[in-house]
C-alpha cells in the first residue's frame, strides 16, 4: 500500500468526501476496507455529457405568463458537465475495478453500474477479476425516459452487475430491503398485497425528477431509490461503503440515511461542490 502524508483517511469517520484522482486515492486505502463498493463509471457514450438547470424568476413583462395575469423570465445554465469519451476505455476503467476487488472485505460486493454499450465487456473482465463463482446478479434498471428511436427498440435501460468478494461468505440481506407492490395482487392472498413482494432482479423506478425534491443539477445523477435498495442489501449499519466515481453524492446521502459509514471520491470540482452542499457534515480531503 502506498503512503503519502497529504492524504489521510480515517476508517471510522463517518462520512468523508475526497476530491482527487479515483485511483491515486484507493492506491492508499488498505485491503478489505470496505463492505460494499458502487462504482457508476462514464459510460463510454462518445460525447459530451450536460444537463441544464432551468430559473425562472418573477418578472414585470417577462416572457412567460402564469397563474393570475403574473410574468415570469427563464433563466437557463450549464450546471455541470463531463466529457465521456475514451480512446482506451477499458485501459481506464479495469484497474479501477482490481482496485474495488482489493479494498472489498469477504463478506463484501461490488455493484457496477454501466448501460448497454460495455455491460457485455465489464462482465467477461470481472468474471477474470473476481471468478465467475463470485457472480451474483445482472441487475436491470427500467424506466422510460429520453429519446424516442423509430429505427430501434428505444434503450430504456441501464445494466447494474454484482459481484461478491467471496462466493461463501457474501453479506445479503433480503429482509432489509424495502418491499415493492405485486403487479397483479389479486393474485396473491390478501395478506402478501399488503406486506408487498421482494425485489427482483429487473427494477422499475425513475429517473430523477427535473423538479424532485432530490435534483442537484449534475449530469449523470442516479436516483436514491436504485442506492437505497442496493445497500440496504447489501450492507449493514455502521458497515463502510465506498463510491469512487462518486459524482452527485448519491451514495452518500444514502449511506448516512441509512447509518452507513461512507468514502466518497471524485476529480471534479463540480461534483466535489455539489457533494459538499448535499452532505455538508462530511469531511473534506484531497490528494
Amino acid at each position: 500500500m502506498l503512503t503519502d502524508p497529504a492524504f489521510a483517511w480515517d476508517p471510522d469517520a463517518p462520512a468523508t468526501i475526497v476530491q482527487g484522482d479515483n485511483l491515486a486515492v484507493t492506491a492508499l486505502l488498505p485491503d478489505a476496507s470496505f463492505r460494499l463498493i458502487y462504482l457508476d463509471p462514464p459510460f463510454n457514450t462518445g460525447r459530451i455529457q450536460r444537463r441544464q438547470s432551468v430559473t425562472t424568476t418573477r418578472s414585470a413583462g417577462g416572457a412567460r405568463q402564469g397563474f393570475q395575469g403574473a410574468s415570469y423570465d427563464t433563466v437557463k445554465r450549464t450546471l455541470s458537465h463531463y466529457d465521456d469519451r475514451f480512446d482506451d476505455y477499458w485501459a481506464f476503467l479495469e484497474p479501477r475495478l482490481a482496485e474495488a476487488w482489493r479494498l472489498l472485505d469477504e463478506q463484501g460486493t461490488l455493484y457496477l453500474h454501466l448501460d448497454y454499450r460495455e455491460a457485455h465487456y465489464a462482465k467477461v473482465a470481472l468474471d477474470a477479476l473476481f471468478g465467475r463463482d463470485s457472480f451474483l446478479n445482472e441487475l436491470i434498471w427500467a424506466y422510460d425516459y429520453g429519446a424516442k428511436s423509430t429505427r430501434r427498440w428505444p434503450a430504456k435501460h441501464d445494466t447494474i452487475l454484482v459481484y461478491v468478494k467471496n462466493p461463501a461468505s457474501y453479506y445479503f440481506d433480503s429482509e432489509a430491503v424495502d418491499r415493492e407492490p405485486y403487479m397483479a395482487p389479486g393474485l396473491v392472498t390478501p395478506e402478501k398485497a399488503a406486506r408487498g413482494k421482494l425485489p427482483t432482479d429487473v427494477w422499475w423506478h425513475t429517473i430523477v425528477s427535473t423538479n424532485g425534491a432530490e435534483r442537484t443539477g449534475y449530469a449523470t445523477q442516479k436516483p436514491e431509490g436504485i442506492l437505497r435498495r442496493i445497500l440496504q442489501a447489501s450492507s449493514a449499519p455502521d458497515d463502510r461503503v465506498l463510491d469512487f466515481f462518486a459524482g452527485s453524492g448519491t451514495t452518500g446521502a444514502v449511506a448516512r440515511a441509512l447509518g452507513r459509514r461512507y468514502l466518497l471520491v471524485d476529480q471534479s470540482p463540480d461534483a466535489v461542490a455539489v457533494m459538499r452542499a448535499r452532505l455538508p457534515d462530511a469531511q473534506l480531503r484531497t490528494l
